[in-house]
C-alpha cells in the first residue's frame, strides 16, 4: 500500500489492513481443510520455455498436465486462468487443494504455491534531482550524453530529455509498468512529436470498458488487462479494462515517461512543470491490480506479455507483506522479474514502505534493482497563527483551509474535550472516535496528538468536521513530519512535537486561547534535501544478508504527477485537478525506472546488471547543504536506508566502469542460496547438458556475485571471537568510457573497527583488456571496541577513480 494522499479518503481507510487481511486470506485458503476447499486459484511455476518449443504447444502441454489430476467431469480448458509462455513456462487455474499438491509432485514442476494477493506501494523532484547531483558532484552538463569510442572523442550531445523526436535515442525506449491501469486523456500521455513505434514492439491496446484501442497513440503504446477475480476485498475487484480507477498506475507510469506538461498543479499546489525521468519512452502498461489488491497470477502474466511485446525497462510499484514474504520459487515479482532480465530486460521494483523497521524490504531478488523513497526540497507549510502576539508555529499538511487568517478560533485540546462518558484521557487527548464531546468542540480548533497505531488520520479528521470542529491539529510523530497529508476542505495541519510544546504553553498561559490554521502554501529550497524517508522499508533482506538491499534511493515524498478525476474538490474548485501529490515507494519506483530507460537508450547493448551498476555506483550519499543523509530522525543514513545513494539520472550516463552479471550469475546465486541442480535447470533458460551445483556452496558465497554493492555476514559479532578472522570477496569491472586506456586507483573509507584492503590497488585497462578482477579483504580490527561493530553492523565503501570517473561501491559487514 502507497503513503497516499488520495484524493477517495474511503478507500485510504481500509487500504492498511487489507495487506495484512488479503495476505492471511492468501496464506490460510485451503488449509485444515482436508482437502475439502473450493477452487480457488494455484499458480504453477515451469521455468523457462523448453528450447524449440512453440507457444501452441506449449499451451496444450499445459492442459494436457492439468487433465492429469483432474476428476471426471471437469475440463481443464474451463480451469485455467493463465498461462505463460513467452518469457517462462507455467499457468495458473482454478484448483483443490488436492490437485495443487498432485500437480507439486509432477516432473518439470518447480513450484505451486496459492495465487498470493500484493499491494501497491503507494514535480520538481527531477528538477531537485538535477540540482542536488549537480551541487555536491563534477560532472557532465545536465542531459549530456556519455562520450563515444567511435569517431567523437568528445561525445555526442543527447537531445533534451523531455524532447520526443526520433533523434533522441529515447524515443525508441520502451517502460512497461505493472500497475493499477492509465487514464489515457492524462495530458502527460499526449504523443505530439513522436514518430511510430519502434518496429520490434509486439504489444496490443485491448479494448475493455470505457477503454479502446484508440486511447492509445504514439506515446502510450500498449495497454493490457487480466483476470483478478482472484483478488478479494472489500473494494470492486475491477480489472475489466486498462483503465485506471485507482490512480496509482497513472501517477507511476508519468513519473517514469510523461510527456512534459507546462502549468501544472494540484489546485495551485506544487506549479511547474511536471515530467517523466524519460519523457521521450514509450509507456505500456499492464493492469494486474485494482483497488483490492494485485493477483500474483496477473503480475507473472503482465511479466510474460511484457517480454514478448518488446519492453526496454519494466517498473513494479507493488509487492508483498515483509511479513509474509514467500520465497523466491513462490513470489510471482522474482520469478516474472528473474526471466525478464535474463531477456535483457531491467526490472525496478519499490522496496515497501514497512520502514523504518529493520529488515523490512521487498522485492530483493538479486537480480531486481531495488528502489528506496527519499524526500525533495519542497514542503507544503499550513502554519497555526496563534492569539496574544500572533506567532506562527509551523506545520505541514495539503488543506484549502477557508479560516479568516486572523486567530480567532477557540483552541482547545482533546483531553479538554473528553466525553463524560469517557475515562481514557489519554484516548481523548488523540482524538479517537467516540472520545470527545462535540458541544465541547463546535466552532474549535481542536489539539489532537497521534501515534501510528491511532486510527487513521483521515478519519479522525472527518468524525471532528462531522462534530462541528472548525479545525484540527495534528502532533505527529517527528519522523513523519515530511509526508504531507491532503485533507482538502477541512482545515488541518500536523506539527511536530517541539512545535506541540509551544501550543500547549499558550494555551496553558491564555485565560482564552485562539488561533487559526492557514491555507497549504508550497516552500522550495527547504534543508537538508534529500533525507530517508520515514516509511521507505530497510535492509537487511530477510531472504540473504549477503547481498545489500535496497539498491539505489529517489524521490518519493510528494510527487506531484497525473492522476484521475477526482470525485470530490477542494472549496472553490470546479474542476478536478489533473494531478496529484502522493508518497511511497512507488513513487519512487519509476524515477529509477525512467533513469534507467534513459541509460538503456544510449547503450542499448548494455545487460541489466550493467544499467543497474551504472545507477548504483554514480548516486550521491550527500544533501543539498553538501553534508550525509540523514534519515528522517536526523540520524545518518545507512546503506540498509538507502541502499548506494540517491540517484544521479545524468551521472549514470558515463559511469566510467561496470559491474556486469548475467544469468549464469544468478544460476549460481540460486544454487548458493540453497536450491537443488535440478531445480535450477528449470529455471534457466539455457544450460550445459552436465550441468550441477558446485559441491561447496554456501550463503556465504552469494558475497562473490558480482554486484555493484558489497555485504558479508557472519564476521562481526564478538570482538576476541572476530578477531583474526577475515572474509574475501572478488569483483569484476568492465570499462565502458570513452578512453580505452584508463587507469583506476582505488580509495577506501571503512569505518572504525574494519581492516578493509583491496587488491590490486589500481586497475589498467587497454584495448585489449576491458575486464579486471579485484578482490577486497575484510577483516575485524582486534583493538577496536567500535560501538556499531557491537550492534552487528559496519559500512563504508570502495571508489575506483581515474580522475574523471568517480565509481562508487557501498559495502556492508555484519554479525
Amino acid at each position: 500500500m502507497e503513503v497516499a494522499t488520495h484524493m477517495a479518503r474511503s478507500s485510504t481507510v481500509y487500504w492498511s489492513l487489507l495487506a495484512v487481511f488479503s495476505w492471511l486470506a492468501a496464506a490460510g485458503a485451503g488449509l485444515g481443510d482436508g482437502g475439502r476447499s473450493p477452487p480457488q486459484v494455484y499458480v504453477v511455476y515451469m521455468g523457462a520455455v523448453p528450447p524449440r518449443t512453440s507457444p501452441s504447444l506449449l499451451l496444450e502441454s499445459h492442459l494436457r498436465l492439468v487433465s492429469t489430476v483432474l476428476k471426471r467431469g471437469r475440463r481443464a480448458d474451463s480451469l485455467v486462468v493463465h498461462q505463460y509462455k513467452h518469457g517462462f513456462s507455467g499457468f495458473a487455474a482454478r484448483l483443490s487443494k488436492d490437485e495443487a499438491a498432485a500437480l507439486r509432485r509432477k516432473p518439470g514442476v518447480v513450484s505451486v504455491f496459492a495465487d498470493p494477493v500484493y499491494q501497491l506501494h503507494t514535480t520538481r523532484s527531477w528538477d531537485f534531482l538535477q540540482q542536488t547531483t549537480t551541487a555536491v558532484k563534477i560532472d557532465d552538463a545536465a542531459g549530456a550524453g556519455p562520450a563515444r569510442r567511435s569517431g567523437n572523442k568528445k561525445g555526442k550531445a543527447a537531445a533534451p530529455a523531455n524532447d520526443p523526436s526520433s533523434s533522441s535515442p529515447a524515443a525508441d525506449t520502451i517502460i512497461g509498468l505493472l500497475d493499477s491501469g492509465i487514464w489515457p486523456e492524462s495530458p502527460s500521455f499526449n504523443d505530439a512529436g513522436f514518430g511510430r513505434p519502434p518496429s520490434r514492439w509486439k504489444g496490443v491496446c485491448m479494448a475493455g470498458d470505457d477503454f479502446n484501442s484508440s486511447n492509445c497513440n504514439n506515446k502510450l503504446i500498449g495497454a493490457r488487462y487480466y483476470d483478478l477475480s482472484s483478488v478479494r476485498g472489500p473494494a470492486p475487484s475491477g480489472g475489466g479494462s486498462p483503465r485506471d480507477d485507482v490512480g496509482h498506475g497513472t501517477h507511476t507510469s508519468s513519473t517514469a515517461a510523461g510527456s512534459a506538461v507546462t502549468g501544472a498543479s494540484y489546485y495551485g499546489l506544487a506549479p511547474g512543470t511536471a515530467k517523466g525521468g524519460s519523457a521521450a519512452s514509450r509507456v505500456a502498461m499492464y493492469r494486474v491490480c485494482s483497488q483490492a489488491g494485485c493477483a500474483g497470477s496477473a503480475i507473472l502474466a503482465g511479466f510474460d506479455d511484457a517480454i514478448a511485446d518488446g519492453v526496454d525497462v519494466i517498473s513494479v510499484s507493488l509487492g508483498a507483506s515483509p511479513y509474509f514474504r514467500p520465497d523466491f520459487s513462490a513470489d510471482p515479482i522474482a520469478i516474472g522479474s528473474f526471466h525478464a532480465v535474463a531477456k535483457g530486460v531491467t526490472v525496478v521494483c519499490s522496496a515497501g514502505n514497512s520502514g523504518p523497521g529493520a529488515a523490512t524490504v521487498v522485492n530483493a531478488a538479486p537480480w531486481i534493482l531495488t528502489v528506496a523513497a527519499t524526500t525533495i526540497d519542497r514542503d507544503f507549510e499550513s502554519d497555526v497563527l496563534l492569539g496574544g502576539n500572533n506567532s506562527a508555529v509551523k506545520g505541514v499538511a495539503i488543506n484549502f483551509s477557508n479560516l479568516d487568517r486572523s486567530p480567532k478560533y477557540p483552541l482547545i485540546t482533546g483531553a479538554a474535550a473528553k466525553s463524560s462518558s469517557v475515562s481514557d484521557t489519554d484516548s481523548a487527548s488523540h482524538c479517537e472516535p467516540g472520545t470527545l464531546d462535540s458541544s465541547k468542540i463546535r466552532g474549535k480548533i481542536v489539539l489532537c496528538h497521534h501515534s501510528q497505531s491511532d486510527t487513521s488520520k483521515l478519519v479522525k479528521a472527518d468524525e471532528l468536521q462531522s462534530a462541528g470542529a472548525a479545525g484540527c491539529i495534528l502532533v505527529m510523530n517527528d519522523n513523519e513530519s515530511s509526508v504531507a497529508t491532503a485533507y482538502l476542505d477541512f482545515p488541518v495541519t500536523e506539527v511536530t512535537s517541539a512545535a506541540a510544546a509551544a501550543i500547549h504553553k499558550y494555551i496553558a498561559a491564555a485565560s482564552e486561547p485562539v488561533a487559526t490554521i492557514t491555507a497549504a502554501a508550497t516552500v522550495t529550497e527547504c534543508k537538508p534535501a534529500p533525507v530517508v524517508a520515514y516509511f521507505s522499508s530497510r535492509g537487511p533482506s530477510g531472504q540473504t544478508g549477503n547481498v545489500l538491499k535496497p539498491d539505489i534511493a529517489a524521490p518519493g515524498v510528494n510527487i506531484l504527477a497525473s492522476w484521475i478525476p477526482a470525485s470530490s474538490l477542494p472549496p472553490g474548485q470546479k474542476q478536478p485537478s489533473q494531478f496529484n501529490l502522493v508518497s511511497g515507494t512507488s513513487m519512487a519506483c519509476p524515477h529509477v525506472a525512467g533513469a534507467a530507460a534513459t541509460v538503456k537508450a544510449w547503450n542499448p547493448t548494455w545487460s541489466p546488471a550493467a544499467v543497474r551498476s551504472a545507477i548504483m555506483t554514480t548516486a550521491t550519499t550527500l544533501n543539498n547543504e553538501r553534508e550525509p543523509m540523514t534519515t528522517d530522525s536526523g540520524s545518518p543514513a545507512t546503506p540498509y536506508d538507502y541502499g548506494a545513494g540517491q540517484v544521479h539520472p545524468a551521472g549514470a550516463l558515463d559511469p566510467g566502469l561496470v559491474y556486469d552479471a548475467g544469468e549464469d550469475d544468478y544460476l549460481r546465486f540460486l544454487c548458493n542460496y540453497g536450491y537443488n541442480a535440478s531445480t535450477v535447470r528449470l529455471v534457466a533458460s539455457t544450460l550445459p547438458s552436465g550441468f550441477s551445483c558446485a559441491a561447496n556452496v554456501s550463503k556465504d558465497l552469494i558475497s562473490d556475485l558480482n554486484y555493484p554493492s558489497i555485504a558479508v555476514t557472519g564476521l562481526l559479532g564478538n570482538k576476541s571471537a572476530a578477531a583474526g578472522r577475515s572474509r574475501t570477496v572478488t569483483r569484476t569491472v568492465t570499462n565502458v568510457g570513452a578512453q580505452e586506456a584508463a587507469s583506476y586507483t582505488v580509495a577506501v573509507s571503512a569505518p572504525p573497527g574494519l581492516d578493509v584492503k583491496v587488491t590490486p590497488s589500481k586497475l589498467e585497462f587497454t584495448r585489449g583488456v576491458k575486464k579486471l578482477a579485484f578482490q577486497v579483504s575484510f577483516s575485524r580490527s582486534g583493538n577496536d571496541d567500535d560501538a556499531a561493530a557491537a550492534k552487528g553492523a559496519l559500512s563504508g565503501s570502495i571508489t575506483w577513480s581515474d580522475g574523471k570517473h568517480m565509481v562508487r561501491s557501498p559495502f556492508v559487514v555484519t554479525s
